[in-house]
């Protein structure tokens, strides 16, 4: 049985729906990285070029929320050996995040499927991992960070419940959660590489049908998770500009939070 505090909070972003309906809000979440080849971007000899997200957000007037990987926050790490080596390493990278008025939020630190590792490991041993990127974000942020989001969206619920017990707030895909704060799933990662599952006609145009089939329902918030890709970067080249020309605004993740679970002014009868 879910805790009390659990259906508390569920019932009051229920309501606090209805009263964000005249907000378009989209959180664009980040996971997997810091990757300073995407984040930066580089035009090499032999290579197609990746052109920066960091720049792309910018252009747009964009905020985003990015889930890092704690070991990438270590010193002198560049990332794993098959991704394109920039002179700027991973620690670089989240230092630029952040300066460029980004959040980073918890994406745990060595990457491990949740439910697995409790399994071989134990309890304890999640919980340690999910700290131990904290504290490496932490330092690059100098404050604690709030959310998780766990690897494929996988954690068993004892755990999960300790953790929220423990200030986390636990991102999820889950239709248990309220629809604002949901994770909207893009799919992304299936665009990457040789991989031939990418949504149809376009990465792009998947996201867009998602956001159109929920304005139907009156659903103007969107809380959307992407990769730190290159296929990403491309398809948000169009994206960005195309949401921002229907009236969205791009917010981190605790931004968007406060504004969805904000109620609306009151209003007096008879007066608009």
């Amino acid at each position: 049985m879910k805790s009390f505090g659990y259906l508390c909070a569920i019932f009051l972003f229920s309501l606090s729906t209805a009263f964000a309906g005249d907000q378009k809000l989209i959180a664009l979440t980040f996971d997997d990285g810091p990757r300073p080849y995407i984040l930066y971007g580089y035009n090499a000899p032999s290579v197609k070029p990746v052109p920066s997200l960091l720049d792309l957000l910018d252009k747009n007037h964009a905020k985003a929320t990015f889930f890092v990987m704690g070991w990438r926050l270590l010193p002198n790490t560049y990332g794993e050996r098959h991704e394109y080596r920039t002179d700027k390493t991973c620690l670089d990278a989240a230092h630029e995040v952040v300066r460029r008025g980004h959040e980073i939020e918890n994406h745990t630190f060595s990457h491990v499927q949740l439910k697995q590792f409790e399994q071989k490991k134990g309890e304890a041993a999640a919980v340690a991992d999910v700290d131990h990127g904290a504290q490496l974000i932490k330092a690059v942020t100098g404050s604690q960070p709030h959310y998780l989001r766990p690897p494929d969206w996988i954690m068993p619920s004892d755990l999960e419940k300790d953790l929220q017990h423990r200030g986390w707030t636990v991102l999820t895909i889950s239709s248990e959660m309220p629809v604002a704060i949901r994770d909207i799933n893009s799919l992304d990662y299936l665009c990457a590489g040789k991989a031939t599952q990418c949504p149809k006609p376009s990465l792009e145009a998947s996201v867009l049908k998602t956001i159109e089939a929920r304005e139907k329902k009156g659903i103007t918030t969107h809380l959307i998770a992407f990769h730190e890709l290159s296929t990403t970067v491309a398809a948000l080249e169009v994206l960005l500009p195309e949401l921002r020309a229907r009236g969205y605004q791009f917010v981190t993740l605790q931004d968007y939070m406060n504004r969805v679970s904000k109620p609306a002014p009151a209003t007096i009868k008879g007066q608009p």
